[in-house]
């Protein structure tokens, strides 16, 4: 079982900047990690991938977010950060935090976070 532990929302204005940060409790640096990321999911709608990195180190981002939004790793903290500038209205939602991890005897399986609301308004 992997624990994953999200933080760093909160409340911001238009054109403001964000870290949310991931941490799991196994090392994101493991080869038995073979996709981590985030999704989001505003108010009404479903939960929507914002972007995934890849354990050969592929990165995706959906266009809504590409080019403001990256995401990373920290070896020294263990987690799996989602750096957010720019930030629009239509980033309000709350934040997952994802990792599909094999398991020997369960194959692939996905952990989800608690999530973090994230709200940007004026």
């Amino acid at each position: 079982q992997v624990q994953l532990v999200e933080s760093g929302g909160g409340s911001v204005q238009p054109g403001s900047s964000l870290v949310l940060s991931c941490t799991a409790s196994i090392s994101w640096f493991t080869r038995d990690v073979g996709i981590m990321g985030w999704y989001r999911q505003a108010p009404g709608e479903e939960r929507d991938l914002v972007a995934k990195r890849t354990m050969e180190g592929v990165e995706e981002y959906v266009d809504a977010v590409r080019g403001r939004f990256t995401i990373s790793k920290d070896k020294e903290k263990n987690t799996l950060d989602l750096r957010m500038n720019s930030l629009k209205p239509d980033d309000t939602a709350v934040y997952y935090c994802y990792a599909k991890v094999w398991e020997a005897l369960r194959g692939w399986k996905t952990y989800w976070g608690q999530g973090t609301q994230v709200t940007v308004s004026s």
